[in-house]
């Protein structure tokens, strides 16, 4: 419990929290979250990451509604604010196409995409990887933090946050893990733990 608790004292910011994002299950934070776990998904620097959702939010673009109203080469410039360069033009495009999608599927809500989730987290990332970009790993990232607000997630940790445990020497069974940290700090941990084990 102690070693928990140290470890929430010095990783446990989320990357949501960084990105200066306060999440809520509202849809723009949770939009802004999932284009987060779009920036993060590509290999690139978590700092770079973080760095880019900053800017596209101080953009204006919080909103699908924001992103479909921008432009490519605006979302472009954007990118390449943050210097998030190697995948500027790319992830513009898709950024673009995920805005048309999640107003297409879930009416730029979602909220929706949890209720046919039906309290599945694997039916969750599933339908999470049907938005341009999000893979598997992304769909992790976006799940990790989203289970700050939605508690039928809980505890979710993917492999990174199980392999920074064991380098932690903390259990790498979620159930046991769970148990160190109240529900609602879940997500700081999970992040905690991601950090931990990209640390050499």
């Amino acid at each position: 419990m102690r070693r928990a608790d140290d470890l929430l004292a010095e990783h446990g910011t989320t990357y949501a929290e960084e990105a200066g994002i306060t999440l809520a299950d509202k849809p723009q934070p949770l939009y802004r979250l999932l284009v987060l776990a779009t920036l993060l998904s590509t290999r690139i620097s978590a700092d770079l990451a973080v760095a880019a959702a900053r800017e596209l939010s101080r953009s204006g673009w919080r909103s699908p509604a924001a992103m479909r109203n921008s432009t490519w080469q605006q979302r472009v410039d954007a990118l390449g604010r943050a210097r998030y360069v190697r995948y500027d033009e790319s992830t513009s495009h898709h950024l673009g196409e995920a805005a048309d999608f999640i107003h297409d599927r879930y009416r730029d809500d979602l909220r929706r995409m949890a209720d046919t989730a039906d309290g599945d987290p694997q039916r969750l990332e599933k339908l999470l990887t049907e938005f341009p970009r999000i893979g598997p790993t992304g769909a992790q990232i976006f799940c990790r933090e989203a289970q700050a607000v939605w508690p039928w997630l809980r505890p979710y940790f993917d492999r990174k946050a199980l392999d920074g445990a064991k380098k932690a020497g903390l259990p790498t069974d979620p159930d046991r893990l769970a148990k160190l940290v109240p529900g609602p700090d879940l997500a700081r941990l999970a992040a905690a733990l991601v950090r931990r084990g990209l640390q050499r």
